[in-house]
C-alpha cells in the first residue's frame, strides 16, 4: 500500500475537480491498509445560518470519503460504487479550521460494506460520528 499511497491519493483528488467535494474543497489527505483520510476547511461556505459548520456538509464529506475508500478497496474497475443508508451523530459544534473525516471499513462484504467515518478537529476532538453503507455493482 505504501508505494501507491501517492498515486491512490492523487487519483481521488483529480477525480473530485467539478465535483461536489471540490466545492466542498474536500481533500484526500492519506491512505493505509483498511483507511482513507481527507481534510475540509470550515468556513462561511459550509456554515448553518447561526455560524458553525452545517451537519449536511459533515454527512456530504462523510459520504465522499467512505465512498472513495470503498472504490479503493473494491477494485472501483470492476465495481461502481453507491452509498445507500448513512446516519450520522454531530456531537460537537465547530467554526473554524480544519474537520478530518476517517473511513474505517467494518464489514467488507460480497454486495454491501459498512463504513465507520470519524469527524474530528485539529486537535482529534470527535465533532460527528457517521456510519455509512455502500453496495458494489459490477460494472458491464
Amino acid at each position: 500500500m505504501n508505494e501507491h499511497k501517492e498515486k491512490i491519493l492523487s487519483v481521488c483528488n483529480e477525480i473530485c475537480k467539478g465535483t461536489l467535494m471540490e466545492t466542498l474543497d474536500i481533500t484526500y489527505i492519506d491512505v493505509g491498509e483498511n483507511f482513507l483520510l481527507a481534510k475540509m476547511p470550515v468556513t462561511p461556505k459550509v456554515y448553518q445560518p447561526d455560524g458553525v459548520l452545517h451537519g449536511g456538509a459533515s454527512v456530504a464529506l462523510a459520504e465522499s470519503v467512505g465512498s472513495a475508500a470503498s472504490y479503493i478497496f473494491l477494485d472501483g474497475q470492476k465495481f461502481f460504487v453507491r452509498g445507500i443508508e448513512i446516519a450520522a451523530n454531530h456531537v460537537r459544534s465547530i467554526k473554524e479550521g480544519f474537520v478530518y473525516a476517517k473511513a474505517s471499513m467494518l464489514h467488507k462484504g460480497r454486495t454491501t460494506q459498512l463504513w465507520e467515518i470519524k469527524i474530528t478537529d485539529e486537535e482529534g476532538n470527535l465533532i460527528s460520528n457517521c456510519k455509512l453503507t455502500t453496495i458494489a455493482l459490477p460494472r458491464k
